[in-house]
C-alpha cells in the first residue's frame, strides 16, 4: 500500500471542489439547526432548486448564467416561504417532517416524465456551466505538490467555491454577533422568553430559514457548475444526512464548525476509500469483500468514527455542548438557566 498516494487521495477529497460545496450548504444548515434550533431534514431541497434554476436558466431557456443564478436563489426564498409559512408557528418536528418531505417530492417531481421538458426528467440537464469555464483565469496544466495535484478546471471551481465559504463564512460571522444573531440564539435557548420581551419569534425562524436556504441554494449551483449536469436522484437524503454529520464533527453552533467538519469528513471518507481500494487490490482484505463493496465499507468505518466522536465529544470539534441542545432541552440544562440565557441575549439586543 502506498501511503503517500493514499494521504493524496485525502487531501483531495478534503480540499477539493465537494467539500467546498459541503461547507457551503453546512453554512446554510447551521444558521437553522445550529443558531436557530430549526430542524431542517432537506437543504437538499434548497440546493435542488437553487442547482435546476441554473440549469433551466441556461439549457431551457437559453438565459445567461447570472440570471440563472437569480431564478436559483428566487426559488429558494419561495421555497422557504411555502415550507415555514405553515409550520415555523408549531413545534419543530412538524418542519423537520417538512422539509424532509419537500426534499423528496421536489426530487420525485423533478424526475417525472411530465417534468421533463423543463428538467430533463431522469437524464437531467447537461452542458450549461460553458460560460463559467470560459471566464477560467487558471492556466491549462496541473497545479499542486507531488502527487497531489488538480487540474485547471477542478482549480477554478474549487477558488470560486472556498472563496464563497470565505465570503458566507465572514457574513455569518458578522450576523451572529449582531442584535439579530442574538434573538436568533435566545430563540434557540428559549422561545417564550424571546417572546415575553416582545421579539417576532416567528418573523426571526423565517428570516433565519430564507438566509440559510438561500446559501444551501448557492451550494447546490455550484454542484451543478463543478458536474456540468443536474439530475434530480443526485438531490437524494443522504445528502442532507451527510451535512449534518459534517456540522456535528465540526461543532453546531460555531462559525468555523461548518467548514472544519467539511474537511475532515471528506479527508477521512476519501482516505478510508483509497485505503481499502489498495487494501482489496493487495489482497490484504478477505475474498468476500471487493473492490465494489468498498462504497459501503468506507461509510461504515466512517460512521463508526462518528459514533466514537459522538460518545466522546458530542459537541464536535470547535463546539460547546450547551450550543446544541435545542429549545425542549432535553436532558440538557434546566429550564430556569435556558430561559435566564435566553432572556438576557434578547434584552441585549433590545438595548
Amino acid at each position: 500500500m502506498d501511503l503517500l498516494v493514499i494521504l493524496a487521495d485525502a487531501g483531495r477529497g478534503a480540499f477539493g471542489p465537494v467539500a467546498a460545496i459541503y461547507a457551503l450548504a453546512a453554512l446554510g444548515l447551521n444558521l437553522h439547526f445550529g443558531y436557530t434550533g430549526l430542524l431542517n431534514f432537506g437543504q437538499v431541497g434548497f440546493m435542488l432548486v437553487g442547482a435546476y434554476g441554473v440549469a433551466i436558466t441556461v439549457s431551457v431557456f437559453g438565459g445567461p448564467l447570472w440570471l440563472g443564478v437569480l431564478v436559483g436563489l428566487a426559488a429558494s426564498v419561495v421555497l422557504a416561504l411555502l415550507l415555514g409559512i405553515p409550520t415555523l408557528r408549531l413545534r419543530a418536528d412538524y418542519l423537520a417532517i417538512a422539509t424532509i418531505a419537500a426534499g423528496e417530492v421536489l426530487r420525485i417531481v423533478f424526475n417525472a416524465g411530465f417534468a421533463a421538458p423543463l428538467t430533463g426528467g431522469v437524464f437531467g440537464l447537461q452542458q450549461f456551466a460553458n460560460p463559467f469555464y470560459a471566464a477560467n483565469p487558471v492556466p491549462s496544466g496541473s497545479y499542486g505538490i507531488g502527487v497531489l495535484t488538480f487540474s485547471e478546471r477542478d482549480l477554478w471551481v474549487m477558488l470560486v467555491g472556498w472563496g464563497g465559504v470565505a465570503v458566507v463564512t465572514a457574513g455569518v460571522f458578522l450576523l451572529v454577533r449582531s442584535p439579530w444573531g442574538r434573538v436568533l440564539r435566545a430563540v434557540r435557548e428559549d422561545e417564550d422568553a424571546a417572546r415575553s420581551l416582545g421579539k417576532d419569534v416567528y418573523g426571526y425562524k423565517m428570516q433565519s430559514l430564507v438566509l440559510g436556504g438561500a446559501i444551501g441554494a448557492l451550494a447546490g449551483m455550484l454542484l451543478a457548475v463543478d458536474a456540468q449536469a443536474v439530475s434530480p436522484n443526485t438531490f437524494n437524503p443522504e445528502v442532507t444526512f451527510n451535512m449534518y454529520a459534517l456540522l456535528i464533527l465540526g461543532g453546531a453552533g460555531t462559525v468555523l464548525g461548518p467548514v472544519l467538519g467539511s474537511v475532515v469528513f471528506w479527508f477521512l471518507l476519501s482516505f478510508a476509500d483509497s485505503a481499502l481500494r489498495q487494501a482489496v487490490g493487495a489482497g490484504y482484505l478477505p475474498e468476500v469483500v471487493s473492490a465494489s463493496d468498498v462504497g459501503a465499507l468506507r461509510f461504515a468505518l466512517v460512521g463508526l468514527l462518528l459514533m466514537l466522536l459522538l460518545v466522546y465529544r458530542p459537541q464536535g470539534v470547535r463546539g460547546n455542548a450547551e450550543q446544541m441542545r435545542l429549545e425542549a432541552g432535553a436532558g440538557g440544562m434546566p429550564g430556569r438557566r435556558r430561559r435566564r440565557r435566553a432572556r438576557a441575549g434578547a434584552e441585549e439586543e433590545a438595548r
